[in-house]
C-alpha cells in the first residue's frame, strides 16, 4: 500500500439525482449502500471503480430535502477524478449532450482540466493525467475503457493557514510538497494522488449541509498505522481525534490546522467483505451497532433506482414528502402525517409494519411552530391558529389531488394515518374537505376547529386510538362526536397508554386496514 487518498465523502440533497449523475453520467459503479454509521436515518452510498479499489471511492450521505450548506474555509471545495488526457474531448461532448454545467478545458499544473457541477453544485474536476492507469476502471455501454474514469486524482482544501495545513498532511500522512502556483500548494502521495491546499484567507467560513464535501480520507496501510497516527497526534496535542471501526475499513478522524476534517482509513478489509465483487452495491446493509430493526431503518431511508431500472420519479408537490414503494405492492396506500417535531420519515416504520405491501406517502408539515415541523400553528396547548389550519388544509387537499394522479393512488384504497398534530390535521381536513379522506386512523387525535363546518362524511371510516393516560385524551370525544354527526363511521378505542404510540396501536391499525380496505 502507498500513501494517497482512500475516499472523499460529500452530502447530497436528492439521492436519485446524485445516482443519475455519478452512475449514469460519470459511469462510476455503485459499490456499497448502507445506513449511515453515525445516523441510521442517513442513506450512505459509495461509488467507485469496477472492484471498489481504495483510491477510487466517492461516498455520499443523503440528507434528503436537507438545507444547503456553504462552501468556505475549513472545508474541501473540489473533487478531482483522473482520466486519460485524450478523453477530455469525449467528456466535453458528453457534458454538453447531458446539459451538465461546465467550464474549461483549462490547464492546471500542466494538465487539462474540465470542471463540472453535480446536481448539488459540488465541483467535480476531470483531470487528464499523463500515463494514468487505474486499477479497474468501470466500463459501461456508453463509456469505453479509453474514456473511463481511472481513479481519484485529488481534492482541493480551502485553508486560511495553508502552510500549517500542508505541514500537517505531509508530516502525518506521507504526502510531500511537489508544486506551488496561483495560491495553491500541491501535495502528492506515493500513489500519485494530490491534495491542493488553496490559500483562502479572507473567505467566509464553511457551513455544513447539502452540496458540500464533508471530508477527505487518506490511505493507511493497516490498523497499527492508524493507531500510531492517533498516538502522534495526541502527543502533539493536535486536537480531538477519534477512531472507528467502519467494517469496511478502520479509521481515524482529525482536523487539520485550517479546520478541515481529515480521515485516515485502512485499505482493508474492503467493500467485498460482506458481498461478492460481482454483486457489489446491490444490497442495503444496516450497521449492527444501532441494534435497530433493519426493516424500520430501511423504511425511513430514501429509495432510488439505478439507470435502466424501473423508477417512480418523485413529483414537485406542495409538501416536502417521502414516497416508499414496497417490493410487491398490493394496490393499497398509507398516507402518514407525523406529530409535532417529527418529519416525513418519522412514521414510515409504523406504516411499513401495518401494511408491508402498501405504498407509503409521508408529507412534512410546513408550519415550523416553536422551531419544529407541524401541520399548523399552536397558540396554546389547546388553542390553534384557525387561519393557518384553513390555509394548510387547502394546501394539503391540493397536495393529495396531485399525489393521487402522480403516483397512481386509489382514494378508495388509501388509509390516512396521523399521530397527534398529524391526526388533528386529518380530522380538520375531513371536516373542511369531505370526501377527500375516506379511511383514517387517528392516533391521539382531538378537534382543533373552532367552527363546525357543514360536512357530509357518509361512507367515511375512522378509527380513533386514544391513550387512557394521555393528558389530551379527554379532548378526543369532541372530534368523535363531530365526525359521527357528519355521518362518518367512527370507532374510538381507549388503550392503556399515554400520548406515545406503541405496538398495540400498530396491531389495531393493521387489523382495521385489513378489515376496511384489504
Amino acid at each position: 500500500m502507498t500513501s494517497g487518498i482512500h475516499h472523499i465523502t460529500a452530502i447530497t440533497r436528492k439521492i436519485q439525482a446524485n445516482v443519475d449523475f455519478y452512475v449514469g453520467f460519470l459511469g462510476l459503479r455503485l459499490v456499497k449502500r448502507t445506513a449511515g454509521y453515525e445516523d441510521a436515518d442517513q442513506l450512505h452510498l459509495i461509488y467507485g471503480d469496477a472492484v471498489a479499489s481504495p483510491g477510487s471511492l466517492i461516498t455520499f450521505l443523503a440528507w434528503e430535502d436537507g438545507s444547503p450548506g456553504r462552501v468556505g474555509l475549513g472545508q474541501p471545495s473540489e473533487i478531482a477524478l483522473a482520466i486519460r488526457p485524450e478523453a477530455i474531448g469525449f467528456w466535453l461532448t458528453r457534458a454538453l449532450t447531458y446539459n451538465i454545467a461546465l467550464t474549461g478545458p483549462a490547464q492546471e499544473f500542466g494538465e487539462p482540466v474540465l470542471r463540472l457541477k453535480d446536481p448539488d453544485g459540488i465541483i467535480v474536476k476531470l483531470v487528464g493525467e499523463r500515463e494514468v492507469e487505474g486499477p479497474a476502471p468501470h466500463v459501461t455501454r456508453e463509456i469505453a475503457a479509453a474514456d473511463a474514469i481511472q481513479r481519484i486524482r485529488g481534492a482541493t482544501i480551502l485553508s486560511e493557514k495553508p502552510a500549517e495545513t500542508a505541514a500537517f498532511v505531509a508530516g502525518h500522512f506521507g504526502f510531500r510538497r511537489v508544486a506551488e502556483a496561483n495560491g495553491i500548494t500541491r501535495l502528492a502521495g506515493e500513489a500519485g494522488d494530490v491534495l491542493d491546499i488553496r490559500n483562502a484567507s479572507g473567505f467566509w467560513t464553511s457551513a455544513p449541509g447539502t452540496g458540500t464535501i464533508d471530508h477527505v480520507a487518506l490511505r493507511a496501510p493497516d490498523r497499527a498505522a492508524v493507531e500510531a497516527a492517533a498516538a502522534r497526534l495526541a502527543a502533539e496535542d493536535a486536537g480531538d481525534t477519534n477512531m472507528h471501526d467502519r467494517k469496511y475499513f478502520y479509521s481515524l478522524y482529525a482536523r487539520e490546522p485550517g479546520g478541515s476534517l481529515v480521515e485516515y482509513a485502512t485499505d482493508g478489509p474492503g467493500m467485498a467483505i460482506d458481498e461478492p465483487v460481482e454483486t457489489l452495491g446491490s444490497a442495503l446493509f444496516v450497521p449492527r451497532h444501532f441494534r435497530a430493526d433493519p426493516d424500520d431503518v430501511r423504511a425511513r431511508l430514501p429509495q432510488f433506482s439505478l439507470p435502466g431500472e424501473e423508477r417512480m420519479r418523485e413529483r414537485d408537490l406542495p409538501f416536502v414528502h417521502r414516497l416508499h414503494r414496497p417490493d410487491e405492492p398490493d394496490g393499497t396506500a398509507i398516507v402518514l402525517l407525523h406529530g409535532t417535531g417529527g418529519n416525513e420519515t418519522s412514521l414510515l416504520p409504523f406504516g411499513a409494519r401495518l401494511a408491508p405491501r402498501a405504498a407509503l406517502l409521508s408529507p412534512r408539515g410546513r408550519s415550523f411552530d416553536e422551531g419544529v415541523p407541524r401541520f399548523f400553528r399552536r397558540l396554546t396547548a389547546l388553542t390553534f391558529d384557525q387561519k393557518d389550519i384553513a390555509g394548510e388544509a387547502e394546501a394539503f387537499a391540493a397536495f393529495m389531488e396531485e399525489a393521487n394522479a402522480a403516483y397512481g393512488l386509489d382514494p378508495a384504497k388509501t388509509l390516512f394515518v396521523g399521530y397527534s398534530n398529524g391526526a388533528n390535521m386529518i380530522g380538520a381536513v375531513m371536516q373542511l374537505y369531505p370526501g377527500l379522506i375516506r379511511n383514517a386512523v387517528l392516533l391521539r387525535g382531538m378537534n382543533v376547529l373552532e367552527s363546525q363546518p357543514e360536512a357530509d362524511l357518509s361512507g367515511t371510516n375512522v378509527l380513533m386510538l386514544t391513550g387512557q393516560s394521555d393528558p389530551y385524551g379527554s379532548h378526543a370525544v369532541e372530534l368523535e362526536a363531530r365526525l359521527k354527526a357528519a355521518g362518518a363511521s367512527v370507532e374510538n378505542t381507549v388503550l392503556a397508554a399515554g400520548h406515545d404510540i406503541g405496538a398495540a396501536d400498530a396491531e389495531m391499525a393493521k387489523a382495521y386496514k385489513e378489515r376496511i380496505i384489504g
